[in-house]
């Protein structure tokens, strides 16, 4: 499956929200190895985080991050969590509003070689 993370920080309150896309079924211009377009992605779940609670994680390592940042709904895998983890602590190092956006492929997890 195909997926798409968009990872923002935002506000006074430096907020902070984490959306998950993913391409449901084949899109129409998709072949094997290709990236979809943009509109091609679903959004599945988006999960919001209150800045004063979030921010104190990003100081206190990457496996403390990745326990605040999952919840019930939205629960990455090891390889994606860490990757997630380390665009929050990049985006709570600026003192600006920010975003950054992951793309992951699980056929990239199997090597096919």
């Amino acid at each position: 499956m195909k997926q798409r993370y968009t990872i923002s920080k935002e506000g006074l309150d430096n907020d902070l929200i984490i959306r998950e896309y993913a391409v449901i079924g084949k899109a129409p211009n998709q072949t094997y190895g290709s990236t979809p377009l943009q509109d091609e992605y679903a959004l599945l779940y988006q999960e919001n985080y209150k800045g004063k609670e979030i921010e104190p994680w990003t100081s206190k390592g990457i496996n403390e991050l990745i326990t605040a940042l999952r919840t019930d709904n939205l629960f990455p895998i090891g390889v994606l969590a860490n990757k997630i983890a380390e665009s929050v602590m990049g985006l709570y190092r600026s003192s600006e509003d920010g975003s950054t956006e992951l793309l992951f492929d699980d056929i990239e997890m199997f090597d096919c070689n």
